[in-house]
């Protein structure tokens, strides 16, 4: 991986934290999570394994919903850092490019933005590293994985969007399938696959044996009432691929 994974927890880790982004994990997304107790039940997903937790930010404008900003992932910082694991802050906004630094300062360690909202993707990519991250694009459901035949030797992550971004708790796209197959075979090997939207234990396996590596999960995490075993359910299913 030619970015440096940011860790402000401790610079030794950084080997660590490349090693994460090409292993197979379930990142749980806090947008399903209980704010009032966000710091608890991140650290039940950490304690039950979680290596990549992701953060989902929206502006009310690229996505209808407004969720949050730097100081969030800051205040998460030194818990998730503190046990060896990735904040993975997808950017679901428009004009990216005006908060890349200031998450990166915050501690994200990866930062993925959107095909569809930059004008200047190259572009965006390489600020993205040179702010100490690693650089991610996620396509929305209708954005075709060709798209990114310009650039996909210059990001560290793909996104592929199985729901429309902007809310929680939707159901996956069945088409999306074929677009990680299609996706994990159009993407050169160092680049990590991500796969957001609808996860469950019924698909994991599959979508890992599609090609992703990276599994998003919100609502299928966080919605039980025992969030480390809804995310040992998730991690198990997605190994047995393997």
């Amino acid at each position: 991986m030619t970015a440096r994974l940011a860790s402000r927890a401790d610079p030794h880790m950084e080997e660590n934290m490349t090693d994460l982004l090409h292993e197979i994990h379930i990142a749980p997304s806090i947008l399903s999570a209980d704010f009032s107790r966000l710091g608890d039940e991140v650290e039940a997903v950490l304690n039950a394994g979680a290596r990549v937790v992701h953060v989902d930010v929206m502006d009310g404008h690229f996505v209808p919903n407004i969720t949050i900003g730097p100081l969030i992932v800051a205040a998460l910082q030194p818990l998730v850092h503190g046990a060896g694991a990735l904040i993975d802050v997808h950017l679901m906004i428009e004009h990216p490019e005006r908060y890349v630094d200031a998450f990166a300062a915050a501690g994200a360690n990866v930062i993925t933005v959107h095909q569809e909202a930059c004008v200047h993707l190259h572009r965006v990519l390489m600020q993205i590293r040179e702010a100490g991250a690693a650089a991610g694009v996620a396509l929305n459901p209708a954005t075709p994985i060709e798209t990114l035949a310009e650039v996909r030797e210059h990001c560290d992550l793909v996104e592929i969007m199985s729901v429309n971004p902007g809310f929680g708790g939707q159901r996956f796209i069945e088409t999306s399938l074929d677009k990680v197959e299609r996706a994990r075979a159009f993407l050169p090997d160092a680049v990590a696959l991500e796969l957001d939207g609808g996860v469950t234990a019924l698909n994991a396996g599959t979508l890992v044996a599609a090609g992703a590596n990276l599994l998003v999960a919100g609502s299928s995490v966080f919605g039980g009432r025992d969030i480390g075993e809804q995310y040992a359910a998730l991690a198990q299913a997605a190994g047995e691929a393997v």
